[in-house]
Protein backbone atom coordinates (compact mmCIF):
# COMPACT_ATOMS: atom_id res chain seq x y z
CA UNK A 1 0.00 0.00 0.00
CA UNK A 2 1.00 3.70 -0.86
CA UNK A 3 2.99 5.59 1.73
CA UNK A 4 0.58 8.40 0.91
CA UNK A 5 -2.19 7.30 3.63
CA UNK A 6 -3.67 3.74 5.38
CA UNK A 7 -7.17 5.04 4.15
CA UNK A 8 -5.36 5.35 0.60
CA UNK A 9 -7.77 2.49 -0.63
CA UNK A 10 -10.44 5.28 -1.04
CA UNK A 11 -8.58 8.37 -2.22
CA UNK A 12 -5.14 7.15 -3.18
CA UNK A 13 -3.62 8.63 -6.33
CA UNK A 14 -6.68 10.73 -7.25
CA UNK A 15 -7.50 13.65 -8.43
CA UNK A 16 -8.73 16.86 -6.90
CA UNK A 17 -11.56 16.33 -9.05
CA UNK A 18 -12.47 12.42 -8.49
CA UNK A 19 -12.35 12.97 -3.78
CA UNK A 20 -13.59 16.94 -3.84
CA UNK A 21 -10.45 17.20 -1.71
CA UNK A 22 -7.28 19.00 -2.61
CA UNK A 23 -3.73 17.18 -2.89
CA UNK A 24 -1.03 17.97 -0.71
CA UNK A 25 1.14 19.42 -3.11
CA UNK A 26 -1.26 21.75 -4.45
CA UNK A 27 -2.21 23.25 -0.60
CA UNK A 28 -1.96 27.10 -0.72
CA UNK A 29 0.99 28.82 0.58
CA UNK A 30 1.40 30.73 3.74
CA UNK A 31 -0.31 30.46 7.20
CA UNK A 32 -3.68 30.95 7.79
CA UNK A 33 -5.50 32.78 10.56
CA UNK A 34 -8.80 32.34 12.03
CA UNK A 35 -8.91 36.14 11.52
CA UNK A 36 -8.27 35.74 7.75
CA UNK A 37 -11.12 33.39 7.13
CA UNK A 38 -13.63 32.60 9.92
CA UNK A 39 -14.05 28.47 9.59
CA UNK A 40 -16.98 27.05 9.00
CA UNK A 41 -17.26 23.68 9.77
CA UNK A 42 -21.14 23.09 9.63
CA UNK A 43 -21.08 20.22 7.38
CA UNK A 44 -18.44 18.37 9.85
CA UNK A 45 -20.86 19.14 12.67
CA UNK A 46 -23.87 18.02 11.13
CA UNK A 47 -22.34 14.68 9.87
CA UNK A 48 -21.39 13.71 13.92
CA UNK A 49 -24.53 14.94 15.05
CA UNK A 50 -25.65 12.23 12.80
CA UNK A 51 -22.99 9.39 13.47
CA UNK A 52 -23.78 9.84 17.71
CA UNK A 53 -22.98 6.56 19.09
CA UNK A 54 -22.37 4.61 15.82
CA UNK A 55 -18.81 6.00 16.64
CA UNK A 56 -18.22 4.39 19.66
CA UNK A 57 -20.05 1.12 18.01
CA UNK A 58 -17.14 1.30 15.06
CA UNK A 59 -14.26 2.13 17.40
CA UNK A 60 -14.84 0.06 20.22
CA UNK A 61 -10.96 -0.61 21.45
CA UNK A 62 -9.00 2.57 21.77
CA UNK A 63 -6.30 0.97 23.98
CA UNK A 64 -4.09 3.88 22.77
CA UNK A 65 -6.04 6.49 23.59
CA UNK A 66 -6.79 5.01 26.87
CA UNK A 67 -3.15 4.62 27.77
CA UNK A 68 -1.85 8.29 26.21
CA UNK A 69 -4.85 9.54 29.24
CA UNK A 70 -3.09 6.99 32.12
CA UNK A 71 -0.17 9.14 31.08
CA UNK A 72 -1.72 12.49 31.96
CA UNK A 73 -3.27 11.06 34.93
CA UNK A 74 -0.04 9.55 36.36
CA UNK A 75 1.76 12.51 35.53
CA UNK A 76 -0.78 15.72 36.72
CA UNK A 77 -1.27 16.38 40.31
CA UNK A 78 -5.17 16.11 42.32
CA UNK A 79 -7.72 18.11 40.95
CA UNK A 80 -5.88 19.72 37.66
CA UNK A 81 -8.18 20.93 35.09
CA UNK A 82 -8.77 19.10 31.64
CA UNK A 83 -9.60 20.09 28.71
CA UNK A 84 -11.16 17.39 26.30
CA UNK A 85 -10.54 19.16 22.77
CA UNK A 86 -13.09 16.99 20.24
CA UNK A 87 -14.62 15.25 22.97
CA UNK A 88 -17.13 13.26 21.07
CA UNK A 89 -19.73 11.43 23.07
CA UNK A 90 -17.74 11.59 26.21
CA UNK A 91 -16.01 7.70 25.75
CA UNK A 92 -13.63 6.99 27.25
CA UNK A 93 -11.48 9.79 27.69
CA UNK A 94 -14.07 12.49 29.65
CA UNK A 95 -14.73 9.80 31.74
CA UNK A 96 -11.51 8.48 32.12
CA UNK A 97 -10.33 11.93 33.21
CA UNK A 98 -13.55 12.68 35.37
CA UNK A 99 -13.07 8.94 37.38
CA UNK A 100 -9.59 10.06 38.07
CA UNK A 101 -10.81 13.38 40.22
CA UNK A 102 -10.09 15.74 37.65
CA UNK A 103 -11.64 18.82 36.58
CA UNK A 104 -12.76 18.38 33.21
CA UNK A 105 -14.54 20.30 30.46
CA UNK A 106 -15.10 18.97 27.00
CA UNK A 107 -15.90 20.93 23.70
CA UNK A 108 -16.95 19.75 20.39
CA UNK A 109 -18.24 21.03 17.42
CA UNK A 110 -21.21 18.70 17.34
CA UNK A 111 -24.40 19.14 19.78
CA UNK A 112 -25.21 15.33 19.82
CA UNK A 113 -21.77 14.57 20.67
CA UNK A 114 -22.05 17.41 23.66
CA UNK A 115 -25.65 16.15 24.43
CA UNK A 116 -24.09 12.13 24.67
CA UNK A 117 -21.00 13.11 26.77
CA UNK A 118 -23.24 15.42 29.35
CA UNK A 119 -25.15 11.53 29.50
CA UNK A 120 -22.11 9.76 30.00
CA UNK A 121 -20.03 12.02 32.10
CA UNK A 122 -22.23 13.79 34.60
CA UNK A 123 -19.17 15.27 36.49
CA UNK A 124 -18.05 16.75 33.08
CA UNK A 125 -18.43 20.65 31.73
CA UNK A 126 -19.22 20.52 28.33
CA UNK A 127 -19.96 23.24 25.27
CA UNK A 128 -20.46 23.01 21.83
CA UNK A 129 -17.56 25.11 20.63
CA UNK A 130 -15.10 25.44 17.69
CA UNK A 131 -11.92 25.80 18.97
CA UNK A 132 -11.38 28.60 16.66
CA UNK A 133 -13.62 30.34 19.12
CA UNK A 134 -10.70 29.52 22.16
CA UNK A 135 -7.83 31.35 20.31
CA UNK A 136 -6.73 34.73 21.79
CA UNK A 137 -9.31 37.43 21.89
CA UNK A 138 -11.79 34.84 20.60
CA UNK A 139 -15.31 34.82 21.77
CA UNK A 140 -15.73 31.61 24.21
CA UNK A 141 -12.64 32.22 27.37
CA UNK A 142 -12.71 28.69 28.98
CA UNK A 143 -9.47 29.84 31.05
CA UNK A 144 -6.64 28.29 31.41
CA UNK A 145 -5.66 24.29 31.85
CA UNK A 146 -3.17 22.13 33.33
CA UNK A 147 -3.58 19.66 30.17
CA UNK A 148 -5.39 19.32 27.15
CA UNK A 149 -6.02 16.14 25.07
CA UNK A 150 -7.13 16.43 21.27
CA UNK A 151 -7.68 12.61 20.03
CA UNK A 152 -8.39 12.77 16.14
CA UNK A 153 -10.07 16.02 16.54
CA UNK A 154 -7.46 17.95 14.75
CA UNK A 155 -7.63 15.71 11.51
CA UNK A 156 -11.17 17.57 10.60
CA UNK A 157 -8.83 20.82 9.95
CA UNK A 158 -7.42 21.40 6.82
CA UNK A 159 -3.51 21.69 6.92
CA UNK A 160 -3.82 25.15 7.26
CA UNK A 161 -5.34 25.34 10.18
CA UNK A 162 -3.75 22.94 11.94
CA UNK A 163 -0.83 24.81 12.94
CA UNK A 164 -3.24 27.91 14.81
CA UNK A 165 -4.81 24.85 15.89
CA UNK A 166 -1.81 24.12 17.70
CA UNK A 167 -0.98 27.39 18.87
CA UNK A 168 -4.28 28.30 20.71
CA UNK A 169 -4.05 25.03 22.06
CA UNK A 170 -0.92 26.33 23.20
CA UNK A 171 -1.80 29.35 24.68
CA UNK A 172 -4.83 27.29 26.40
CA UNK A 173 -2.42 25.74 28.14
CA UNK A 174 -0.43 26.70 31.75
CA UNK A 175 3.17 26.98 31.54
CA UNK A 176 4.89 23.34 31.08
CA UNK A 177 1.38 22.21 30.91
CA UNK A 178 0.87 18.86 29.51
CA UNK A 179 -0.69 17.99 25.65
CA UNK A 180 -1.74 14.49 24.36
CA UNK A 181 -3.11 14.26 20.57
CA UNK A 182 -3.58 11.81 18.25
CA UNK A 183 -3.50 11.38 14.30
CA UNK A 184 -4.08 9.12 11.51
CA UNK A 185 -0.85 8.64 9.33
CA UNK A 186 -2.18 10.01 5.97
CA UNK A 187 -0.05 12.28 3.51
CA UNK A 188 -3.66 14.34 2.65
CA UNK A 189 -5.23 18.27 3.08
CA UNK A 190 -8.90 18.25 3.23
CA UNK A 191 -9.81 15.08 1.43
CA UNK A 192 -13.47 14.09 1.45
CA UNK A 193 -14.32 10.27 2.54
CA UNK A 194 -17.40 8.08 3.50
CA UNK A 195 -17.12 7.74 6.89
CA UNK A 196 -20.11 5.56 8.64
CA UNK A 197 -22.77 6.55 6.29
CA UNK A 198 -21.69 10.02 6.08
CA UNK A 199 -19.02 12.68 4.46
CA UNK A 200 -16.69 14.36 5.98
CA UNK A 201 -13.23 15.93 5.04
CA UNK A 202 -9.90 15.10 6.91
CA UNK A 203 -6.57 16.47 7.03
CA UNK A 204 -2.95 14.10 8.03
CA UNK A 205 0.64 14.25 8.33
CA UNK A 206 3.63 11.35 7.92
CA UNK A 207 5.02 10.97 10.96
CA UNK A 208 8.13 13.19 11.07
CA UNK A 209 6.23 15.76 9.52
CA UNK A 210 3.40 15.75 12.48
CA UNK A 211 6.08 15.95 14.71
CA UNK A 212 7.95 18.82 13.12
CA UNK A 213 4.61 20.83 12.93
CA UNK A 214 3.73 20.03 16.86
CA UNK A 215 7.06 21.31 17.49
CA UNK A 216 7.10 24.22 15.87
CA UNK A 217 3.87 25.00 17.66
CA UNK A 218 5.96 25.29 20.71
CA UNK A 219 5.60 22.04 22.34
CA UNK A 220 8.72 19.38 23.20
CA UNK A 221 7.30 15.64 22.38
CA UNK A 222 7.87 13.49 25.66
CA UNK A 223 6.59 10.44 23.91
CA UNK A 224 5.31 8.22 20.97
CA UNK A 225 3.65 5.65 20.22
CA UNK A 226 1.92 4.13 17.32
CA UNK A 227 -1.01 1.20 16.57
CA UNK A 228 -2.39 -0.24 13.90
CA UNK A 229 -6.05 0.04 14.32
CA UNK A 230 -9.10 -1.73 12.62
CA UNK A 231 -11.87 -0.40 13.10
CA UNK A 232 -15.42 -2.80 13.13
CA UNK A 233 -17.00 -0.89 10.43
CA UNK A 234 -16.69 -1.94 6.91
CA UNK A 235 -16.85 1.81 5.77
CA UNK A 236 -13.39 2.79 7.36
CA UNK A 237 -10.29 1.19 6.87
CA UNK A 238 -7.51 0.11 8.89
CA UNK A 239 -4.89 3.09 9.43
CA UNK A 240 -1.87 3.95 11.55
CA UNK A 241 -2.83 5.47 14.00
CA UNK A 242 0.40 8.02 16.18
CA UNK A 243 0.03 9.39 19.56
CA UNK A 244 2.35 12.12 20.47
CA UNK A 245 2.63 13.07 24.32
CA UNK A 246 3.63 16.46 24.70
CA UNK A 247 5.08 19.49 27.13
CA UNK A 248 4.22 23.10 26.88
CA UNK A 249 7.79 24.39 25.72
CA UNK A 250 8.53 27.73 27.13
Amino acid sequence: MSTRTRWGRIYAGSTQDEQGGTPVSSSPPGKLGYEDAPPDRTGQAEAFDAIGDHYDEAFPHKEGQVAATEWLVDSLPAGSRVLDLGCGTGLPTSRQLAEAGFGVVGVDLSGGMVALARRHVPHGTFHQVDLADLRPGGPCDLGRFDAVAAFFSLLMLPRAEIPVALRTVRHLLVPDGLFVLSMVEADVDDFTIPFLGRTIRVSGYLRDELRETVEAAGFEIVEEASYTYAPASADVPPEVQIFLRCRRHD
